[in-house]
Order: structure tokens, then sequence, then C-alpha cells
């Protein structure tokens, strides 16, 4: 469906994409992971052919995205960050709008336009201005944008940041529903939401491809480390010293400061070594108050910060 070979990215003397390849089969709902500046947007503008590699071949439904870009085009559906939309126009007029960008036929444009405003669940503001809409509903209608066409290939580029809880929900319902008939990418920063919906997750790191598997192998590969998580408060600073005194003990890494100034440690020990109760009588002894302690169970954020972390080595 999508295949990006040897793609290379230079902005003058900055390297944006180093020599990146991957595939993306039919079907398929990818999540794109990368920190800022990874090179996450350039690789999603140069599969919309948005911009032009500087290097490499980009083929997407079997096109050559510089060679026939126009039917390359014609198979992707773009949804950009930050919701940029007509807000002058009404919901019905925006969808509209972008079917006749997409040159869909005249003869079924009203009829695509009336499926997508109800695949998206904007029957009922159709008729509304874009710019009185709530965030969530906007989310909706750059949505329709994308989707209308019906083109194979949907892009989407952080789909539920800024939005509550409910509209997160609703919005992470509709793209797997839209997994089911169209190849999905999508590009976030809530790693949760990649775990929960994508089948596939492709990493990238200064330009680089690090890692490219299913969120539940990359996980998988973080699960064998010993970790616990503990909160504590340590009003005379004695975590800083703690590690020489407990056995076994690899290293302790500061995850969050809370408000209530109690702070929460990952604590990593060799393979067979079980911390707890040890981290009780040696933090009681030091006079570190212990508020909660839990064992660490690998997520998809983990074995991301892993990889970054090593550099690419995989």
């Amino acid at each position: 469906m999508i295949e990006v070979k040897n793609v290379t990215k230079k902005y003058g003397n900055v390297l944006a994409l180093d020599n990146i390849s991957f595939n993306i089969k039919e079907g398929e709902i990818i999540g794109l992971l990368g920190p800022n500046g990874a090179g996450k947007s350039t690789t999603m503008n140069i599969i919309t052919g948005y911009i032009e590699q500087t290097s490499g071949e980009v083929t997407v439904a079997g096109y050559n995205m510089l060679k026939k870009a126009k039917k390359a085009k014609r198979e992707i559906g773009y949804m950009p960050e930050g919701v940029p939309l007509y807000t002058d126009l009404t919901v019905k007029e925006f969808v509209t709008y972008m079917a006749e960008l997409k040159k869909v036929d005249k003869k079924t444009r009203k009829e695509q336009v009336k499926k997508v405003i109800k695949e998206t669940g904007l029957e009922d503001v159709q008729k509304k201005l874009i710019r009185n809409l709530s965030r969530g509903y906007k989310q909706r209608v750059s949505m329709a944008g994308a989707l209308v066409g019906d083109p194979q290939i949907l892009i989407l580029d952080e789909p539920t940041v800024g939005l509550d809880p409910k509209q997160v929900t609703e919005i992470r319902a509709l793209i797997k529903k839209f997994g089911e008939k169209h190849t999905v990418i999508l590009s976030s920063h809530i790693l949760s939401e990649v775990s929960q919906i994508c089948n596939k997750v492709i990493i990238i790191n200064k330009g680089k491809i690090v890692a490219i598997d299913t969120p539940e192998n990359l996980e998988a590969k973080v699960s064998g480390s010993n970790s616990i998580y503990v909160t504590v408060e340590d009003k005379e600073n004695k975590m800083k010293g703690i590690k020489s005194k407990i056995k076994g003990l690899k290293s302790i890494k500061l995850i969050k400061k809370n408000e209530d100034k109690t702070k929460e440690y990952m604590l990593e020990a060799e393979k067979d070594v079980d911390l707890r109760k040890t981290v009780f009588e040696k933090f009681a002894k030091e006079g570190i108050t212990i508020f909660e302690m839990k064992k660490a169970d690998a997520t998809l954020e983990d074995a991301f910060m892993k990889i970054i972390e090593k550099g690419g080595k995989k």
C-alpha cells in the first residue's frame, strides 16, 4: 500500500530524514512516533506529496509519488494537526468544498458528502457554521474532509489533541471504525492512544527509523526489566545516596515531582533481586517515607523511552 525506500530529506545542511525505509500494508493502522523534531511531520509531508524528498522513492497505492503525483494523492486523505478549517462555511459546505477540490464525480458528490457526514457523526450540526462548533466537532469536520472521496489511505496528525476525555474516546472509536475500510497512519504524542488503536508502530528518532514492531512486541522487550515505582517524601534529600546502600539496585530515576511535595522514582534491580522488602527497611532507616510502591508494568511509553534513550541501537 505504501512503500518508503531509502528516503533522505535535507533542508540546506540540516538532515531531517536519513535514508529511511518502511512498508505499510493494506488495512494496517500504523502509529508514527518520535520526539519533537524527530522527522515525523517531514515523513508525513513526503508521503502526502506536500514536499519532495531529496533522494529515495515513495510509492502510494502502486503510484510513484514523484512520477504520478495526482493519482497517488487521490488515494490519500490527510487530516493536519491544529484543525485548519474555513470557519465561515457550514459543515456541509466545507465537506462539499473538499469533495470539489478532490474532483469527486459530480454525479455522486452529493451522496458522498451525505455519507461522510453520517459516518463522522455530523448530521445534527451539518448546517451550522464551523466557527460555532466545539473542538470535538471541529476534529470530526476535519476528518470528514479527509474521508470524502473515499481514499484508500488516511493520514491523521494528532487527531485527539486538545479534546476532553469524552471527545477523545469518540474520536478513537471513529479511527478504529475507519481502520476497517482504510489504511491509517496516526501520529500522536499520546502513547496509550497509539497502543490502543494501532497494530504496528514506527518510531523515528533524529531522522532515522529506530524501531518497527507491534505495540505488544515493543512492550514485551522491556517487560523483562525488574523495576518498581515508589512515591516518597524525602525532606532531607536522602534518595541521592540510597543506591549505594541497597544491594542489587542498578539505577534510580526520578519520574515526577507531585504538588504535595512527594516524588515518584523508578528503581531498577538486578534480574533475580526482589527489592520490596529491602526498600521498606532501608527507606525507613534513612527517614524516607513511602506513600506508594508498585510493580512496574511495561507500557508502550516505557518501550518508547528505552528505544530513544539507546539512541537508536536495537
